[in-house]
Formats: structure tokens, sequence, C-alpha cells
């Protein structure tokens, strides 16, 4: 099937990437020039796990093209995938610029029957805006009504995790479609049906539904994960001052199987490209049509001072004022396995180390690009302060005569690394971990200061420090 993805993000490459591997032909569309150029000198414009593998592949076999050229995208897909930002706008809503203009362009230069597809996440109600604006255009072109120019909008939301988004394309355990239930509806449910029959093979994995409940249903599910991890956080933060082990209590909950145990883990709060945006958009949707979201609204402020959890534990214990000190601070990126700094604990811990007076050597394994540009654009009006962030090559080249170690995203590597090393290279054994790698009394037994989220502070004695010295 020749296929169209507009849009060249995260959704859109993965999206097109996996569909040429199942033998599409897909025809890869973006007006980021530099981008495309990327991508036909054989690279990737972000870091995602076996995309570029397949996008090497597909290209090899003549089933993945890359281009800015709107009138030849338009013409070779019978099935157009919208699949570009969203991101919020001033008041939180959902920016719908560019996925409007997508469907603008599609209006202007299509001669054919297609189907588009919003696999954006968007608002409820986009795909009617969308049905209407390529309307307008088709109107401007005297084709209204044309037999020949017939299209249907379906919704056709993604649910791919970064780090993970080949595997959750390639093996869903879910796809959710929407269309109208009328003759064109259904027209473009069976070609929806036949593209992703693949992905059906062992079971129908499509759940079918009205335009506005697949809309909607993305929304949803993002806002049900961010709500369970502020929730945890919440207990987290009391666990701390009542002295309970959130980690046991995680096990204790996880274990009921109307709970389960997926995003129950505390930290020092969520970011990406989904959660902070959707949690926003549903709570302005709400505003605009009726009473407010109010859980959702705790669920926003709890994850915003969630992400000063870890200078607030930093400032009890070494003082507001951190002038002249270093911090080594591990993982910049929102989550493992992405280099994605949208929304990232990182850029708020370390501002605010920054405007306390510390120095701050930063590592993380793929984000040191990216967070060197977010980074110069955040702080490129205090420039003292953006000459106190050095960013590393190494994790261990953050911490020589570092005052503390500070854990921020949780990537493999951080999870094991040699302690009787980092103790001796630190300036002092002390380690505030956002992500809650290590068990508290292992570090105690090493001399290592530790402090974690939601678990309770073991103070070193005298005597373990020096038998922890003499090991």
């Amino acid at each position: 099937m020749k296929i169209t993805i507009i849009g060249t993000g995260y959704v859109g490459l993965v999206t097109g990437a996996c569909l040429a591997e199942i033998g599409n032909d897909v025809f890869c569309l973006d007006v980021d020039q530099r981008k495309i150029d990327i991508l036909n000198s054989g690279g990737v414009p972000i870091h995602e796990p076996g995309l570029q593998e397949i996008i090497a592949r597909t290209r090899a076999a003549g089933r993945i093209q890359f281009s800015t050229d709107v009138e030849a995208s338009v013409a070779h897909g019978e099935v157009q995938f919208i699949a570009v930002g969203t991101p919020p706008d001033e008041d939180g809503s959902a920016d719908l610029q560019y996925v409007l203009e997508a469907a603008r362009n599609i209006g202007r230069h299509m001669t054919a029957y297609k189907v588009i597809v919003d696999k954006s996440t968007v608002p409820v109600g986009t795909a009617q805006r969308v049905q209407g604006v390529i309307n307008e255009e088709l109107a401007k072109r005297g084709l209204a009504g044309s037999a020949q120019h017939q299209f249907s909008v379906v919704s056709n939301p993604e649910f791919l995790k970064e780090g993970a988004a080949v595997d959750d394309f390639m093996r869903p355990d879910r796809i959710v479609l929407g269309s109208d239930d009328d003759e064109a509806g259904m027209r473009a449910r069976e070609k929806m049906k036949r593209l992703y029959a693949p992905f059906n093979r062992n079971h129908e994995r499509t759940l079918y539904m009205d335009v506005r409940s697949a809309e909607f249903t993305k929304y949803a599910a993002n806002a049900m994960l961010a709500t369970r991890i502020s929730f945890m956080n919440e207990m987290a933060n009391l666990a701390d001052r009542v002295g309970a082990d959130i980690e046991a209590v995680r096990r204790g909950i996880g274990s009921d199987p109307r709970i389960g145990y997926h995003f129950l883990y505390a930290g020092c709060g969520y970011g990406g490209s989904c959660f902070p945006k959707d949690v926003q958009a549903l709570i302005r949707t709400a505003a605009e049509t009726g009473p407010g979201l109010r859980i959702l609204e705790a669920v926003e402020e709890v994850n915003h001072e969630q992400k000063e959890v870890l200078v607030r534990k930093i400032t009890k214990m070494l003082g507001s004022d951190l002038t002249g000190r270093t911090f080594a601070v591990w993982g910049l990126a929102f989550k493992p396995n992405t280099d994605d700094m949208r929304e990232a604990p990182s850029r708020r811990v370390i501002a605010d180390l920054l405007a306390r007076g510390a120095s701050v050597r930063a590592y993380d394994p793929v984000a040191v690009d990216e967070a060197r540009r977010v980074f110069n654009l955040d702080l490129g009006h205090e420039p003292a302060q953006l000459a106190r962030l050095h960013f590393t090559a190494t994790q261990d080249e953050t911490l020589s005569g570092a005052d503390a170690l500070v854990i921020v995203t949780e990537w493999k590597e951080f999870k094991s690394p040699d302690f009787v090393h980092l103790k001796a290279v630190l300036k002092s054994p002390l380690i505030f971990d956002g992500r809650n790698l290590y068990e508290p009394e292992a570090m105690t037994e090493l001399g290592i200061d530790y402090h974690s989220i939601g678990r309770p502070h073991v103070e070193l004695s005298e005597s373990t420090v020096n038998a922890s010295s003499n090991a």
C-alpha cells in the first residue's frame, strides 16, 4: 500500500519506518530541510533504539523516501498520516496550526480518493476541523462534492513509549481506530483494516470506535498514567515525613491485580513530549466546556513541585547558598533510551543548582548534544550561570572533586557503578538519587550518605565511615 507520512518526529518517523518494514511504499514529508538532509544521508535526527537499522534496510529496499515536496507527498499516498507536532499553546491548549496546514496542503493537491489519518495527539473535534479545511480547499478549486476527490478522516492515535517506540509499533497491545459509521467512514475503516492486518495475525488488536472517542482515548490514557506517577510521588513525599519506605509500599499495592506495578515508581517528576502537554490540553478542554478537572489540575501541580524535590533535599543538608560547590549530575533526558529533553526534570534541577551559585558537571549517554542546545536556550539570559555548566563525555568525568552526585535519569549504566571508586573521587560520599536506583542499607554499609525519594534516610555513624574507609 502507498503511504504518506506528514512529519518526521518521533511518531511520524517510527510510523513510517515500521510500515515500510512490513512492505508498504512510504513517503515521509517534512518542511524542515535539515531533517530531510540528515535522513537522506543515512542519519536519524532522533535517538530511538532500532529505528536507524529499520530505516537503513527499508531505504536500501526502496520502500521509504524522504522529501520536502508537498505536492509529491499528496500524490503518493492513498493513506495520508498527519503526524506533526501539537505543542501546547500559551493557554495550555493544543496548537493545531501544523495539523491544519497539513490538511490544507492535502486539499490543495489531492486528485484522487484519500484516507486522512490523524496520528498526532489532537483534541476532540480535530477530525471535524481537518475535514472542514480540506473541504475549503477543494471548494477553492471548484471540486467540492467531486466523486473523484472524496476523502475520509479517521483518528488513529499513537501509543508509543519513547525508548521503546519501535517495539510498541511492531507489537502493539491495541490499535485504536475511530471512523464515522457512514459509507465513507466504512470505506476508510476497511482500508485501515487492511493496512494493519499484519499486526492482527495472532489476535485482533484493533478497537473500532467513533472518531471523537478515539481522539479522547489518547488523552485519557496519558492522563491516567500521569495521575499514577503524581499519586506515587505524593505518597513518597508523605513516606519521607512519616518514615515509611515507598518501595515496600509500591510492592505492597502493586501486587493487587486491580492496581498492578506499572507507573508506580516514585521519582523527581515526569517529563517528555506527551504527559505534560496532554494533561494541560485536557484541563484546557474542560475549562472551555464546563467544570474543570480537579484531579488533573492536582496532577499537574504535584508534578511541577516534584521536580524541585531533589534540590530541596540538597539545600536542607547543605544550605540554600551553594556558591563554590560542584555537583555531578547523571542523566539529562526525561527518561532512558531517548535524547528527548522536553520538560525533563534535569532542566529544573540543574537550573536551580546554578541559580544558587553551584557549578554542575553533567553526563547523559545520548542526550548531551540536545541538552547543550536546550540549556543554551534556557540560560542564554544568564551567561554567568551557563558558564558554570559543563557537559562531560563519561559519567566518571563528572565525579572528581564534586561535593555530591545527583541522579536524575535511570539509565542502565548508572545502576551498578563502582561505589568504592565513586566514594574515593567525590569530595564527600554523598548521593541524592531522584530515581531510587540503590538500596539505602547497602549504601550505608559502604559509608555513602544516600538520600532517595520516599525511603528512610539512614545517618552514617562514625564507625561506619571509618570501617568503609578502611575497607
